[in-house]
């Protein structure tokens, strides 16, 4: 079953069981898939629908601050609700080690020697940790270990 058709089945789900939250979360979810599909004229497979997921996800951990910081902590926790339900149709994601091999790897394979490089290890990681791992620390590490070389 491709994550889209998960998505239509958890729908679902929610509706018969009354359960409004996520309905509107999933609902959410669906109109910007949607609205992607429709600007790109194409049906998306799973790996555009988990870059669509990312992009909403990143939505709403800045929305959280920015609620945080108005003392609004009802809206703050709608959006950590609403983050919970999309995180759950993401990838496994990995460990803070296997992170570190793969970018390690990445560097050795890029064959990197500083910061000028950092493009070329990134467009490696890119497929590679989509959807697994937050990729702002991603680059935050590779950028640590570009400096170290």
């Amino acid at each position: 079953m491709s994550l889209k058709q998960q998505i239509t089945e958890d729908m679902k789900a929610a509706m018969r069981a009354g359960d409004t939250r996520r309905r509107d979360a999933i609902r959410l979810l669906q109109a910007a898939i949607k609205q992607r599909e429709v600007d790109e004229r194409k049906e998306l497979d799973d790996a555009a629908v988990v870059a669509v997921i990312e992009k909403m996800l990143k939505q709403r951990r800045d929305s959280i601050v920015q609620y945080e910081a108005a003392h609004r902590q009802d809206l703050a926790d709608a959006e950590k609700y609403e983050m919970e339900v999309l995180q759950s149709y993401m990838p496994q994601a990995l460990s803070d080690t296997e992170v570190e091999c793969v970018v390690a790897e990445a560097i050795s394979t890029a064959g990197a020697k500083g910061q000028q490089d950092m493009g070329r290890v990134m467009a490696l990681l890119k497929p590679r940790l989509s959807g697994r791992a937050d990729m702002s620390k991603v680059s935050a590490l590779v950028k640590t270990r570009l400096a170290v070389v």
